[in-house]
Parts: C-alpha cells; structure tokens; sequence
C-alpha cells in the first residue's frame, strides 16, 4: 500500500526559504509521477509543481522560478524546494502520487492526475 508522509514545513518570514520532502512506501517510486500541491484555508487545493515519470516537471505559473521539485528514486523521497516565499505561498502542503503499470505517468497540475495522498505540512509565511 502506497504511503507518503511530507515533512518540512514551518514559519518563515516573506523571502525565506523552506525545503519539503515527502517520503514515501509501498510502491517503486522511480516509475511514478508525483506533484505538490497547496491548500489555504477557504481555498481550493491547487497544483503546486508535478513531476512526471520521466522526470519532466510542470509548474505552476504562480512558483516558477523560485519552486524547484526533485525526486530521490533510490530514497523513494520527493522534494520542494522553495526559495523567496512570498504570503500567498502559505498554506497547507501535500505530496501527491500515482502509477500507470509500466506506463509514462505525466502528473501535472491536476487533482485527478494522482491517486495516493499524503497528510500535508503546514507553511506559514509572514510579511
């Protein structure tokens, strides 16, 4: 059974940086796409960067250029870098993921794309 446990999250002020990570078990995660994904309160939860199986990710317009995702196959463990948080980022944190057999898995932005979910890491940024 797939798991996945984020780790990371904190307070930091408008600027920082925090790094997140998402261990997971029960699966061979170098044949998965995984993604990040962010909730604030009273809002939709909303893709944050995927990655696919082939290591190709998709951010969102909102991170790029201060977000960077990575995966640790041999680890089974995914990581977030943030680096200039800004307000906006706050917000609870989740790692996403999901397998096709075999197949390329893209991952992206999307809620439906995933199928296994951790319990998130909260983010709190102030200005």
């Amino acid at each position: 059974q797939v798991q996945l446990v984020e780790s990371g999250g904190g307070s930091v002020q408008a600027g920082g940086s925090l790094k997140l990570s998402c261990a997971g078990s029960g699966g061979t995660y170098s044949s998965y796409c995984m993604g990040w994904f962010r909730q604030a309160p009273g809002k939709e939860r909303e893709g944050v960067v995927g990655i696919g199986s082939d290591g190709s990710p998709t951010y969102a317009d909102s991170v790029k250029g201060r977000f960077t995702i990575s995966k640790d196959s041999a680890k089974n463990t995914l990581y977030l870098q943030m680096n200039n948080l800004k307000p906006e980022d706050a917000g609870m944190y989740y790692c996403a993921a999901n397998v096709w057999g075999g197949a390329y898995c893209y991952g992206g932005l999307l809620r439906a794309g995933y199928a296994y979910w951790g319990q998130g890491t909260q983010v709190t940024v102030s200005s």
